[in-house]
């Protein structure tokens, strides 16, 4: 554990770091960091979670995993003694939602958008592993909703069918910051969650309703990676927008999934910049954005074939008519003999 002094240097830069002991033995570093006023963003072993800490209490966005959830609660006293009355689920996945349980046992009020619970629902059916029912949110909404806490408007808003069908982003209104939840991965390339309603389209689509909300001053945290700019989120708007085009051009040119994802010139100025030492390797994004390209060509291409095949259609039975016109008995002649009279 850190000394009394070594922490009071670290809390003049706004950020400390902790570590926990898990039952498994591995330690869990974790990090909080001030973003704006009095809003903050911990770091650990999953996703990004984000706090607002005030005279109302603790608003929450996002608990990580169960395993790391006690550390997170001992990082939140350090900091503030009220209790966290709030906390928003920006998607299902395990790294955003495992300590909903454990959170849900002191209190806290659990918000997501309707298709985090439904999804939350199936795993509880489909895993042989008991999850608890208090892992589930008590209040989903279906577009957005708003607190008042803390001094601010809190703006929670869904964008549709991004990283998963039901991504929340979380916007603090006068302290400026946004949480964008997994639909921003800064720096690094995102994971699509296609098996559950994710699509670049649609997290492309998200990312552009995000700047129309927000401002170029604002902060950003993401899902996974460091504090963000307006510049940052519109850098990834770019790059899932160019990836996806020059994928398109060799998919339209009938390159296979493996030769398109073992090509370095489509991603070259992303890797140089890092982008595939996170938790998506650029051959495992490139796959991922071929399939949606395969996908959306996929009607296309149906239809396409139909009208091949009508096409042939057609001209079978134009040479089948021609055929039968030609194979016809040619209608007798009245040749005038030498006999005929007029």
């Amino acid at each position: 554990m850190f000394s009394r002094s070594l922490l009071s240097i670290v809390f003049l830069f706004c950020f400390f770091t902790s570590f926990s002991q898990t039952d498994t033995g591995k330690k869990i570093n974790t990090k909080l960091i001030k973003v704006n006023n009095d809003i903050y963003m911990l770091q650990g072993k999953g996703g990004n979670i984000g706090l607002s800490f005030g005279s109302n209490g603790i608003f929450m966005i996002d608990d990580q995993y169960a395993d790391g959830i006690e550390q997170i609660q001992e990082d939140i006293k350090k900091k503030s003694d009220k209790p966290v009355r709030f906390l928003v689920n920006t998607h299902f996945h395990g790294d955003h939602t495992g300590g909903n349980a454990a959170m849900a046992e002191t209190g806290t009020v659990i918000f997501s958008q309707e298709n985090v619970r439904n999804r939350l629902q199936e795993m509880m059916q489909k895993e042989t592993k008991k999850i608890p029912l208090e892992n589930l949110p008590v209040i989903t909404f279906s577009e957005d909703l708003s607190f008042y806490f803390n001094g601010e408007k809190i703006y929670v808003f869904h964008v549709h069918n991004a990283h998963t069908d039901g991504d929340a982003m979380v916007y603090f209104t006068d302290s400026n910051v946004l949480h964008t939840g997994d639909v921003f991965f800064n720096g690094k390339y995102p994971f699509i969650d296609a098996e559950n309603g994710g699509t670049l389209k649609g997290c492309v689509e998200g990312l552009e309703k995000a700047l129309l909300i927000i401002n170029e001053d604002t902060k950003i945290i993401p899902g996974h990676g460091e504090v963000g700019t307006y510049k940052d989120l519109q850098k990834t708007i770019d790059m899932l927008s160019i990836v996806y085009k020059r994928v398109f051009t060799n998919y339209i040119n009938k390159k296979t999934e493996d030769e398109v994802a073992k090509m370095t010139d489509i991603t070259k100025q992303y890797d140089d910049n890092g982008y595939g030492s996170g938790f998506i390797s650029k051959e495992a994004f490139l796959r991922m954005v071929y399939k949606e390209v395969a996908n959306d060509r996929k009607d296309i291409e149906i239809n396409a074939e139909k009208n091949r095949k009508a096409r042939e259609k057609m001209e079978k039975m134009k040479e089948q008519i021609k055929q039968q016109k030609t194979d016809q008995p040619k209608p007798a002649q009245n040749v005038k003999g030498s006999n005929d009279i007029d």
